[in-house]
């Protein structure tokens, strides 16, 4: 999970509107807006029934008829809200169906956040501890498994193709479980300032790498690497003893959150790298 000195100076509105991330940040990066695309898709909020409970989460998919690869996105410590249900919608505009499940369901349902959240604040702090507390490893392996299964149970999923895993803070370390919880579907996992990818504790995740089958991009901020650049040594050391292909990439300039819209950290040309890089790894391991 992710500790608290990465998160010093996280400032998050959970309310950012479709349209800050959809339009405005696009545009501030120069990028052309997606707002077309994203019409095309289909978006529900659905249950996912897993051996703990019920999941609330969004699913996406393009609309109309045919089969496409599906995608699991864990989310960061906020969970699912405005800011991942439109990288959820914009994922699936480029032919993905897309589960961004409310991982603290087992605790609230989604946005778990009322208002304005600031992790330097330990009022503000005090009100996920709770919530991540619940999300153990084990109770990760056994909710991957149940997402997993939900997406191949919908009849817009390519089953013959691999799945892909996302993940963003803690849910980067989240996306490694999910690849070795079920090794046979998932060909491809993408972690974007993942927190705790490289411990000292026998749960550590890049000891997970070997009994995985999938492709990976750890996209790594700058301060991240700053506070631990040993990491990633490590990562790369283990992906080339279980030889697991990997891009393992320190984001010059990017600081912890720059992918999420909403953050102090956030960094519009940084996070369309990211998506790009995303984007193709998705195109090569989901075959």
């Amino acid at each position: 999970m992710c500790d608290d000195d990465i998160h010093q100076g996280l400032v998050e509105d959970p309310s950012v509107s479709r349209r800050v991330f959809g339009l405005g940040a696009l545009a501030a990066a120069g990028v052309a807006t997606s707002a077309a695309a994203q019409a095309q898709v289909v978006e529900t909020d659905v249950e996912v029934k897993t051996p703990d409970g019920v999941a609330d989460a969004a699913l996406y998919h393009p609309a109309g008829k045919g089969k496409w690869p599906a995608v699991l996105i864990w989310t960061d410590i906020l969970s699912l809200r405005p800011a991942f249900r439109e990288m959820g919608r914009r994922l699936a505009s480029s032919g993905y169906v897309v589960l961004v499940p409310n991982v603290y369901y087992r605790s609230r349902k989604a946005p778990v956040v009322d208002g304005a959240f600031n992790f330097a604040n330990p009022a503000d702090r005090e009100k996920i501890t709770p919530y991540r507390a619940a999300l153990t490893p084990e109770a990760v392996d056994r909710d991957a498994v149940a997402y997993l299964a939900f997406l191949d149970s919908r009849p817009q999923t390519d089953r013959n193709r691999k799945i892909g895993v996302q993940g963003y803070c803690m849910g980067g370390p989240l996306t490694f479980r999910t690849a070795a919880a079920v090794p046979a579907r998932v060909g491809a996992v993408a972690s974007f300032h993942g927190a705790g990818l490289v411990t000292d504790q026998p749960s550590s995740p890049h000891l997970l790498i070997p009994r995985t089958q999938a492709r990976y991009l750890v996209a790594i901020a700058e301060n991240d690497d700053a506070k631990e650049p040993q990491a990633k040594d490590a990562l790369k050391a283990a992906f080339a003893q279980a030889g697991r292909p990997a891009v393992v990439e320190v984001y010059q300039g990017a600081n912890h959150g720059w992918c999420v819209p909403g953050g102090q950290a956030y960094n519009a040309p940084a996070a369309e790298k990211a998506w790009a890089e995303l984007l193709a790894l998705y195109k090569t391991a989901l075959a």
